[in-house]
């Protein structure tokens, strides 16, 4: 049973952790930000246009109207002492140059993956891997609640190091997304040297 605070009993010390969500272009980062932040998710997205298409192209089975031009935000606390600040990046090439400001003081990051288009997962891969010293695992992305490849054959073909955690998500539910973030987190606490 969890006791008030008060002068004479304070509450629980909060940590804060700030956790970037990556990937390619429309692969779902909004969605995961949004499925799990206990607050009104804070997003940056803008129309997408006929002329837009040739930059930003999806196939024409998408129905993404929106793309996020600058990021998500979100925040979840999940322990009453473990409070969440979530980063969504966005995903065209056009906006890479903003990963590194947004990325800056991260605890750790989540790259989403799409199996239908694991090309666009590519760059966000090898900026966590070779840019970046920020610890990350990868989540793919289960669309329509189903896993199309095992994640043996997504490691494989994603050319991802062994020690880097692998993960299936279904960024539209909240627990599994929890669990993810979860998971990073505990990537990062292992990945970390003691006293860091």
């Amino acid at each position: 049973m969890a006791f008030p605070s008060s002068p004479d009993r304070p509450g629980p010390t909060v940590t804060s952790a700030k956790l970037v969500i990556a990937g390619g272009f429309g692969v779902g980062k909004s969605t995961m930000v949004a499925s799990v932040s206990e607050i009104p998710p804070v997003n940056t997205e803008a129309w997408m246009t006929q002329a837009g298409k040739s930059v930003d192209p999806l196939d024409d089975s998408s129905e993404k109207t929106t793309t996020t031009v600058a990021m998500d935000f979100g925040r979840v606390t999940l322990a009453p002492d473990l409070m969440l600040y979530l980063f969504g990046t966005p995903g065209q090439p056009r906006f890479w140059p903003m990963w590194d400001d947004l990325c800056r003081g991260a605890s750790g990051a989540v790259v989403l993956v799409d199996t239908r288009r694991l090309d666009a997962s590519f760059p966000a891969v090898n900026y966590f891997e070779n840019d970046s010293k920020v610890p990350f695992i990868v989540a793919v992305n289960m669309f329509d609640g189903k896993l199309t490849h095992s994640l043996e054959k997504v490691r494989d073909a994603l050319c991802l190091d062994e020690r880097t955690p692998l993960v299936a998500v279904d960024a539209r539910d909240p627990r599994a997304t929890a669990k993810t973030l979860v998971a990073c987190l505990s990537h990062t606490m292992k990945s970390t040297p003691a006293g860091s």
